[in-house]
């Protein structure tokens, strides 16, 4: 029988349409206002501060929607922005600059559809608001890590060859290597000539040192290298804070461009983004006195670090391994109940480690904490000054040889286990990074781009309906019937997807797709109509009309469909939202025109007896 389908068809596009219509939902419902209350480094959010807060919202005389503690962070959801902007300035008085007291915008999506995980779209820094980072990267720093690496190479190459050396020390730039004897300058001069790429070498046979000396175009690739490293661990940490559609991108010499939509709580974004933190691994001096080095008398080889638990540390200078090596990093806890962070090696840093805690067992290990904090001050060149701040938060006695695996203990807080956890995993910066512009798009400018571009969907929407139903009569229904589906289904695949987000190039996407959509239908209807003019029957002219039709329309949204795999390929930020609901408005419009339509048709004229089409 011509134009019937088949069961399975019909229950396949109304499941379709229902999960899309399910996901597309939760958009209905937007979003409360919010105070987020979380904790530094040095606290914990507990049913103490919970009390607190709810204290105080009872002292402004504020009943808030709800008031959860989960996840160590404390959300109080709101009827107002004015009671939003009183609750966050008394809170952060309640409690002091020991917490974090942001501005947030909660999902208001009821239960019942949150136990199916559906929640809204994810809108981008135009349409929700959000913050604009411009980081400046110290290149004096960068270099110096550079150089200090490449010293413990020349150290460890000169030790394999079997050359003995009295100091490797860096010189501004340079790394002099000062030999024993007269045989072992010799032969380093004749190992270190040409042995590293980009450095000069330079003898001083009188002196018995050797300085290795970067090239010009050494210097640049090392620079650059910092920069194009930086940004892929602040990429690497923007996907640890779950912020979605995120622009992290490199701008002149020597600065980085981060674009975070829809994240108010900007002190933690900036605790994460900005802090400059890794591990060092090193054997304690267990040889020389920690009193006669607090005194000033550090003996060659050894340095002297704050211990966190009072007092100093002598450890020794060589280090066994850095948090370079470091591959995974959970947050945890240890026998005793205290936070910990378990960590997992790459196969390199697993090898250092195996061989400096085979010979060791029995001595004592340090984990010497490293973190460098911007003074918001610049020396005469104009770079950033930065705080290094060094201190030793655990010594543990090596019980026997250690591989990839293994925990760190000695943290205050869960909270800090958590943030050591997070860096550690994205990676240390090669080099520290300042803040130096700051700029937050409020979300009632995120709202007056969304009421924007909602006013042209729904005008390009009108528009297209009036037309088909006044040229296509019945059969227009039925295609406007389709662009509505289509809709839905972009919202619901959008809302579906983790890691897609609407921007306002997105809603341009949309309202293309809306005028789009029905191209597919104007081919089929047209088709028909040829068909009843050739003579053939109503239900033939519907078979072949969307027989005949369905190659053209394929080629035409294929063609359209690699245009934009090639926009989201290549392009960045706006234009990559731009493709994206582009893409998923050719897929579904062509599934809604072809099998929707068909489907609708189906059921209104198939199988029937009919004279007179209405098209």
């Amino acid at each position: 029988m011509l134009n019937k389908f088949p069961l399975w068809k019909n229950l396949m596009v109304i499941v379709i349409l229902a999960v899309a219509a399910l996901y597309a939902l939760p958009n209905l419902y937007g979003e409360d206002f919010a105070v987020q209350v979380s904790a530094t480094r040095t606290t914990t959010v507990d049913t103490q501060v919970l009390g607190t807060v709810e204290e105080t919202l009872e002292e402004l005389n504020i009943a808030p929607k709800s008031v959860v503690m989960e996840e160590g962070q404390i959300l109080v959801r709101l009827n107002s922005d004015s009671e939003q902007l009183r609750a966050r300035e008394a809170i952060l008085q309640a409690l002091g600059s020991d917490y974090v007291v942001a501005l947030n915008l909660a999902p208001a999506t009821p239960e019942w559809l949150e136990a199916f995980g559906a929640s809204p779209m994810k809108l981008g820094l135009d349409l929700r608001g959000g913050v604009h980072f411009l980081m400046e990267v110290d290149m004096n720093e960068a270099m110096r890590k550079i150089l200090g690496q490449m010293r413990d190479t020349i150290r460890a190459d000169l030790r394999e060859e079997r050359i003995r050396y009295t100091s490797v020390e860096r010189n501004g730039d340079d790394l002099t290597v000062r030999l024993r004897t007269a045989e072992d300058y010799a032969a380093a001069a004749s190992y270190l000539d040409g042995a590293y790429e980009g450095y000069i070498v330079l003898e001083d046979e009188d002196a018995q040192e050797i300085t290795l000396r970067m090239t010009e175009a050494q210097i640049a690739e090392t620079q650059d290298y910092a920069i194009s490293q930086n940004v892929t661990i602040l990429r690497n940490r923007v996907n640890e804070l779950g912020v979605a559609e995120p622009l992290v991108q490199r701008q002149g010499a020597d600065r980085i461009v981060v674009q975070l939509p829809g994240v108010q709580d900007t002190a933690r974004a900036k605790e994460i983004l900005g802090a400059t933190a890794t591990l060092e691994f090193r054997l304690v001096d267990t040889e020389n006195s920690v009193r006669d080095a607090e005194m000033g008398r550090v003996p060659f080889g050894s340095e002297l670090f704050p211990n966190r638990n009072g007092g100093n540390v002598l450890l020794e200078e060589d280090v066994i391994l850095t948090g370079d090596h470091i591959v995974k990093a959970n947050s945890a806890f240890d026998e005793n109940q205290r936070p910990s962070v378990n960590i997992t090696l790459d196969g390199a840093g697993g090898d250092k480690m195996s061989l400096a805690t085979r010979d060791n067992v029995g001595n004592p290990m340090a984990t010497l904490f490293i973190e460098f904090k911007a003074t918001g001050e610049r020396d005469a060149e104009g770079n950033i000054i930065f705080e290094r701040k060094e201190e030793v938060i655990n010594v543990a006695t090596i019980q026997s040889r250690l591989g990839s695996v293994f925990s760190i203990t000695g943290i205050s807080s869960v909270q800090e286990a958590q943030n050591l956890a997070l860096l550690l995993r994205a990676g240390a910066l090669i080099a520290p990074i300042q803040i130096v512009e700051e700029r937050t798009v409020g979300p009632s400018l995120g709202q007056e781009n969304i009421d924007m571009g909602t006013q042209a969907i729904v005008w390009g929407f009108v528009l297209v309906l009036i037309f088909m139903v006044m040229y296509y009569r019945k059969f227009g229904m039925v295609a406007n019937l389709a662009l509505a589906s289509n809709l839905v289904l972009i919202i619901g695949v959008m809302s579906m997807i983790p890691g897609a987000t609407l921007t306002l190039p997105g809603m341009a996407g949309i309202v293309l797709t809306v005028g789009m959509a029905v191209d597919a239908n104007v081919l089929i209807f047209e088709r028909i109509r040829e068909e009843i003019k050739a003579k053939r029957s109503p239900q033939q002219a519907i078979h072949h009309g969307y027989d005949s039709a369905l190659s053209t329309i394929a080629d035409a949204n294929v063609t359209t469909l690699i245009a934009a795999i090639i926009l989201f390929a290549i392009g960045t930020g706006p234009i990559k939202g731009f493709a994206v609901t582009l893409m998923i408005g050719i897929v579904t419009s062509m599934f809604t025109a072809i099998v929707g339509t068909r489907a609708v048709v189906n059921a209104i004229w198939g199988g029937k007896r009919i004279d007179k089409l209405s098209v």
